[in-house]
């Protein structure tokens, strides 16, 4: 558990009240990062404070009535969602960045152009994002903003998320070698070995690494790979 002296605050106004918490800086890179974490793990103190500098503390009844439970994980969590965490404008900077980047890449790999059945290249969503003036907010849940980034993107471009199915067929030998390529891009559905020792198998994968599977697949096995699109 961090000391309070290393200590960074976190704090939401509502209700007509102040709520603050104190946390390890870690926290700061793992929302940096786009993880997930038991954020009272993190807490400094398991407690909620009206100012944390001074150690004074809301009422209880207030706290309850501002966030509907005294389940401290459930108050911490909306602090730090709802809130604003006490960062230089450096660190801010940088997790704007890193979360833009995550929100491209995601809509990369999992969106195409149904007009083409091809994915948009990731500098094409960032240049239609930077048009409709698409602003990331470092503490809202990833998902929402990227819905937020997809309907901005609609007006823009032809996009949507789609599954693809594929079939895949490889040489018994190169299996081995291809297997933690195939479970990192989707999900195995079906597989069967065959009478001369290849196997074959049919993956649900986002649309849009149809092309980096292939490609790799296809380096793995010096081109004697098989993929084909189902649908």
């Amino acid at each position: 558990m961090v000391s309070l002296d290393d200590a960074i605050t976190a704090k939401l106004e509502t209700h007509g009240e102040t709520f603050e918490i104190l946390l390890d800086p870690k926290v700061f890179d793992l929302m940096k990062q786009g993880k997930t974490f038991d954020i009272v793990e993190y807490m400094a103190v398991e407690d909620v404070f009206k100012n944390a500098s001074k150690g004074t503390k809301p009422a209880e009844d207030k706290v309850k009535e501002a966030f509907g439970t005294d389940d401290i994980s459930v108050i911490a969590r909306t602090i730090v969602e709802k809130g604003e965490i006490q960062i230089t404008a450096e660190q801010r900077k940088e997790m704007l960045e890193a979360k833009r980047q995550q929100i491209i890449t995601y809509i990369a790999t999992n969106a195409i152009n149904p007009q083409t059945k091809t994915p948009h290249p990731p500098k094409r969503i960032e240049l239609a994002l930077e048009e409709a003036k698409f602003h990331v907010d470092p503490f809202k849940p990833l998902d929402k903003e990227i819905d937020e980034a997809m309907k901005l993107l609609r007006p823009l471009l032809p996009i949507r998320f789609e599954k693809s199915h594929i079939a895949i067929k490889l040489n018994g030998s190169d299996y081995g070698r291809c297997f933690d390529d195939l479970i990192s891009y989707g999900i195995i559905e079906k597989e069967e070995w065959t009478a001369d020792g290849s196997w074959i198998g049919v993956m649900e994968i986002p649309a849009g690494v149809i092309n980096d599977l292939t490609d790799k697949l296809k380096h793995q096995t010096k081109g004697t790979a098989s993929v084909k699109l189902i649908n």
